[in-house]
């Protein structure tokens, strides 16, 4: 049995026997004797013990001890080495180890805080690949001209990467052995940068903008350095590279020119067409054309011009270009502008249908499958010859905005009959126009006794633009009313959710769900027979245990 202490490290608490306390005692005794004549001997015998209660920690964690035993403080001691073979080797005496002062050691990434402009982030970069700092500065500045990824690329650095805060930090971050010797060399080269700094008290006491100016400069002079060398053949590639991105977003703004103004028409149910009306549509398309088109045409050609030298655009030419521009941009504003018009007030209107009372207090709720066409679609597509006796069904699509323009609440009525409310509702430049708008519109309901058809969405009448229009159905049923509601309907219904419904009765595979209209208002129909099994189920469990 072996006698154990406990220590603390600079913090950190380890459990050590005590011959294995004595010997690392006497060793930091021997560190402490011999850089008590050092300028900093505190800080640095303060690193040497975080440095040593590091490796303890990495010692018990690889074999799996709780106490340090001698062996262990011997094996530190070599890797560290001793005083004494380290005065000897700062004495050059015959026959005792070499500890030269070298970067071989393997380096660790972290963020330089002595060297930075931000976060210290190219610093530690270029520490750790050994390249120099104003070559990771510069990749960062020509990243951020690639959509700001260098910016991006820089803020997750700055994040994921540590900082360098003791002397250990800084000595793994540039690939210093981390021994008496590199403590030693890196206190000395702190020393010396101090020195260094004093005797040039003057420059370093200059104004921050001259600081700055000269940082510019130097960043230019590499940069011009770089594109001299084999930045020219990397410019030219950028270069080529943002004609050819010139070239497809010329091509891709005519085709876009052409499929608006020839082949899709104001009034078309996607957006943004939806919105714009005959009057000024293929004005604010070939305005918006020229807005685009102009600013690729003076990239193209200036660059054009750096790359390949060629001559520029004559003054005249393009001041004429420049003016074009600017009445194109005005005319994209006047008509943005009277577009957003269109949506600045709103109206509604409401509108009951009376029910026919069923044959039984039940209804059955389902959407409408059957897709409706205007003439103009139907002389189109050519229904009555291509799909004579045919039923064009309604896919579930969201291919424009009247896919969520309806919405379906079920409440309770107060009298026996069931009525239906439609509250139909747009937006318009003022009040009169929105209620115009909102008359403009046609919605599809029917009903076949207990079973009430509802369409999916609110048509707009004779191509109407799309100004918001909506309807919301209010579907009044007395008390004790069964309402089932097909699984169609759950994407239009305010506050009822069918598959939970289906869910309480173990019922997740059914077509519809069941609802009962309680004085409270609508209510899941709980199956008697499944909560009678459930509760069998719980007993048999019960009686088991």
């Amino acid at each position: 049995m072996n006698k154990t202490i406990i220590i603390n490290i600079n913090g950190t608490v380890f459990h050590i026997e005590e011959d294995a306390y004595e010997i690392l005692k006497n060793y930091m005794t021997d560190v402490k004797r011999h850089f008590i004549n050092s300028a900093d001997s505190h800080e640095i015998t303060t690193d040497i013990e975080n440095r040593i209660a590091e490796m303890f920690a990495e010692t018990l964690a690889n074999s799996e001890r709780q106490v340090i035993v001698e062996q262990d403080v011997k094996t530190i001691i070599e890797q560290m080495g001793s005083v004494q073979d380290f005065e000897n080797a700062e004495n050059g005496e015959e026959g005792a180890p070499h500890y030269a002062y070298n970067n071989s050691g393997s380096r660790t990434l972290f963020r330089d805080p002595d060297d930075h402009l931000l976060g210290g982030v190219c610093a530690g970069l270029g520490n750790y690949f050994g390249v120099k700092t104003i070559w990771i500065r510069l990749a960062f500045a020509i990243a951020v001209a690639f959509f700001g990824t260098g910016i991006f690329l820089y803020i997750i650095l700055w994040i994921v990467i540590p900082k360098a805060v003791t002397r250990a930090d800084r000595m793994a971050m540039k690939g210093e052995k981390l021994n008496l010797q590199g403590f030693k060399n890196n206190l000395e080269e702190e020393l010396k940068a101090v020195g260094n700094q004093f005797s040039s008290m003057h420059a370093g006491a200059r104004p921050l903008v001259y600081k700055f100016r000269d940082f510019v400069s130097e960043f230019i002079y590499h940069l011009s350095v770089f594109f001299k060398g084999a930045g020219k053949v990397l410019i030219k590639i950028i270069g080529v590279a943002i004609l050819l991105a010139c070239i497809a977003g010329a091509i891709g703004l005519v085709a876009a020119l052409a499929t608006l103004t020839i082949w899709i028409d104001p009034g078309s149910h996607i957006f943004p067409f939806s919105v714009m009306t005959f009057e000024y549509a293929n004005r604010l398309y070939i305005a918006g054309f020229f807005v685009a088109f102009i600013p690729l045409l003076f990239i193209f050609l200036l660059t054009l011009k750096a790359i390949f030298n060629t001559s520029g655009i004559d003054k005249n030419v393009g001041s004429v270009i420049f003016i074009g521009w600017l009445f194109a941009v005005g005319v994209t504003i006047f008509y943005g502008t009277k577009l957003a018009a269109n949506f600045r007030d709103e109206a509604s209107f409401n509108q009951t249908v009376n029910l026919a009372k069923p044959s039984k207090n039940i209804y059955y709720l389902k959407l409408n499958d059957v897709r409706y066409f205007t003439h103009d679609d139907s002389l189109r597509l050519d229904i009555k010859s291509k799909f004579k006796d045919m039923v064009i069904t309604n896919a579930n699509t969201y291919e424009d905005f009247r896919a969520n323009n309806m919405s379906l609440r079920i409440e309770k009525s107060d009298v026996a009959q069931p009525v239906l409310v439609e509250t139909y509702k747009a937006k318009g430049r003022n009040y009169e126009d929105a209620l115009i708008n909102a008359r403009s519109t046609k919605y599809v309901f029917s009903q076949q006794d207990t079973l009430l058809t509802f369409d999916r969405y609110l048509q707009r009448l004779d191509n109407a633009p799309w100004r918001d229009q909506e309807i919301e159905l209010t579907l009044k049923v007395p008390a004790d009313a069964l309402v089932v509601v097909d699984n169609s309907m759950n994407d239009f219904l305010r506050d009822v959710d069918i598959y939970q419904c289906r869910d309480i009765n173990k019922k997740p595979d059914a077509p519809n769900a069941s609802f009962i209209m309680t004085p409270n208002g609508l209510t899941c129909k709980v199956d008697t027979l499944v909560t009678a099994q459930k509760a069998d189920t719980a007993k048999t469990i019960i009686q088991k245990k």
